[in-house]
């Protein structure tokens, strides 16, 4: 059954649905690890409206190569990093997307999604989400350190990560405990970042209809 609601209204129910299940001890640190990130300096520090979009060849769920360049040879291009399939989160943010996929290509636009988990687990979050767009793995988030939104989890965070049965290294394949900020990028033909969505909160996630916005505006 299709939602009415939108993006912002479906998040923020699933944030309090969280919280209101979440023990309170554990709760402290997630909201610790929150300020500390917000308080770093990296959301100030990452590629913002004006760069250059750094090029990049990364596999799809179905092991296929995609590269940037070919992809804005056809137009602009809309680039959504999240964390991973496990994320309920990012998993509404896909299937928002999806639900917009032929306003965007009808923009003459192209989305792909981009997270650091293995293959796998790409094809497994298109498959859950029914998409119908190109989600990318980003071995050890090498994309998103050019576009310096990589962050280190915390150990007592990463510790109730693991106690949940979520072992980030494990499932991205590389022993770490790092993840993108969730950020989404507008990309013109000629490379240039047009649009920077970048917040520091996994909870907040760009409306698919400022999107679309931004992409008529081209």
């Amino acid at each position: 059954m299709q939602t009415t609601q939108s993006l912002r209204e479906q998040l923020a129910e699933t944030e309090r649905a969280g919280r209101a299940k979440r023990d309170p001890a554990r709760q402290v640190v997630f909201d610790r690890a929150q300020k500390e990130l917000a308080e770093s300096g990296l959301r100030a520090g990452a590629l913002q409206v004006g760069a250059q979009a750094p090029d990049f060849a990364l596999p799809n769920h179905r092991g296929e190569v995609v590269e940037l360049r070919r992809l804005l040879a056809r137009g602009p291009v809309v680039l959504s990093f999240y964390r991973g399939a496990w994320c309920p989160y990012c998993n509404l943010e896909l299937r928002a997307l999806q639900g917009v996929l032929g306003d965007i290509r009808g923009a003459g636009a192209e989305l792909v999604a981009v997270s650091p988990q293995k293959p796998d687990g790409s094809l497994s979050a298109h498959e859950k989400n029914g998409l119908s767009f190109d989600v990318l793995s980003d071995h050890d988030n090498q994309l998103a350190r050019q576009f310096r939104i990589v962050f280190r989890l915390p150990d007592e965070l990463a510790k109730i990560y693991l106690a949940n049965g979520l072992d980030l290294g494990e499932r991205n394949g590389t022993g770490k405990f790092e993840l993108p900020i969730p950020a989404t990028y507008v990309i013109d033909r000629s490379g240039t970042i047009r649009h920077a969505h970048l917040d520091i909160d996994y909870t907040k996630r760009l409306e698919p209809s400022e999107i679309l916005g931004i992409l008529r505006k081209l």
